[in-house]
């Protein structure tokens, strides 16, 4: 089996490789099974139109949830290489920013959002492979953050009501402006404080995928503060 395998099996179910990385024991990578080590994890996400058009072309996106189909792809391909699929959305919740780090040039950008030097704030990761075989994996991409040659930093006072910023990430405000008639155009265009980031405009979601990550999060947002005022 080689790395090519598995980017070829992610591309063809329309994720995007998002790196590789050899486990060390401080990395908290789940065993394969109890009496099977991880030797090799291969992350799988999303930059650009892929996976979208993929789920939206098998799924309802307006009854259907991304989640649940990237469980249903990521098992399978698990399956198939003899491994175990992990999830950024399942608890114990795991490290994938730390995966993210050790596998590809994503770094903290000044609002917490991690950012690549290609796709900006437009990618996400939705899960990843843990392979038994200790796979041969290209040298590491080392590039510095473009955060460090951005000067203007316009992610710090993109946000409307100053919801996300540098020290604080305000998800109460943020569910109240896109509930609102005025978070109109964050709900339909996407985030602007991830609009106004100059690396990797060509990247942005389209309107239609914009607005399904939204939607989504408002939801998950209103139903946490209905089970809150249901418990106390």
């Amino acid at each position: 089996m080689h790395l090519s395998d598995i980017e070829q099996a992610l591309r063809r179910v329309g994720l995007t490789p998002r790196g590789a990385f050899h486990p060390r024991p401080e990395d908290k990578v789940p065993g394969i099974s109890p009496w099977r080590a991880a030797a090799t994890v291969v992350l799988a996400g999303n930059a650009g139109p892929d996976m979208w058009q993929a789920f939206s072309s098998q799924r309802d996106p307006g009854s259907e949830l991304l989640d649940s189909w990237s469980f249903e792809i990521l098992s399978a391909l698990a399956v198939e290489f003899d491994g175990a699929a992990l999830f950024p959305f399942t608890r114990p919740f795991l490290p994938f920013q730390r995966w993210a780090a050790l596998a590809g040039p994503c770094h903290p950008s000044p609002v917490g959002l991690y950012v690549h030097p290609d796709y900006g704030l437009w990618h996400g990761f939705r899960g990843a492979l843990a392979l038994p075989e200790h796979l041969e994996l290209p040298p590491p991409d080392r590039r510095p953050s473009p955060c460090e040659s951005c000067t203007d930093k316009p992610c710090v006072t993109g946000c409307p009501v100053s919801a996300l910023g540098a020290e604080h990430h305000d998800t109460g405000l943020c569910t109240d402006h896109i509930d609102s008639a005025a978070g109109a155009d964050c709900m339909t265009q996407g985030c602007r404080v991830r609009r106004v980031c100059p690396v990797g405009r060509e990247y942005r979601y389209a309107p239609a995928q914009a607005g399904f990550h939204m939607t989504s999060f408002r939801r998950s947002r209103l139903a946490d503060r209905a089970a809150a005022a249901k418990r106390a």
